[in-house]
């Protein structure tokens, strides 16, 4: 069984940055893609960025230029540097994989991005 948990969500002024983190347990991490996706209230949730098990990365255009994903393999974490927020960038953060047919989500980080 897959687990995923995130954190390092919280509240920033915009123009600031965060560094969100997902510890994943229960599969061989440096074998599968990771995805950061994110859901604002009212909103459907959304592709935040991906990297692949072969550090290919893709990215959602809102956040090109100011969002980096990477990923530590000794660590099983998956990292979300995000740099120049804007408000629009409020939403819970969540991490994601699939493996043998099924998706694994975490519980999601709260980001605020307010004055």
């Amino acid at each position: 069984q897959g687990q995923l948990v995130e954190s390092g969500g919280g509240l920033v002024q915009p123009g600031g940055s965060l560094r969100l983190s997902c510890a994943a347990s229960g599969f061989t991490f440096s074998s599968y893609a990771m995805t950061w996706y994110r859901q604002a209230p009212g909103k459907e949730r959304e592709l935040v960025a991906t990297i692949t098990n072969t550090y290919s990365t893709n990215y959602a255009d809102s956040v090109k230029g100011r969002f980096t994903i990477s990923r530590d393999n000794a660590k099983n974490t998956v990292y979300l540097e995000m740099n120049s927020l804007k408000p629009e960038d409020t939403a819970v953060y969540y991490c994601k994989t699939r493996f043998l047919r099924r998706d694994y989500w975490g519980q999601g980080t709260q980001v605020t991005v307010s004055a």
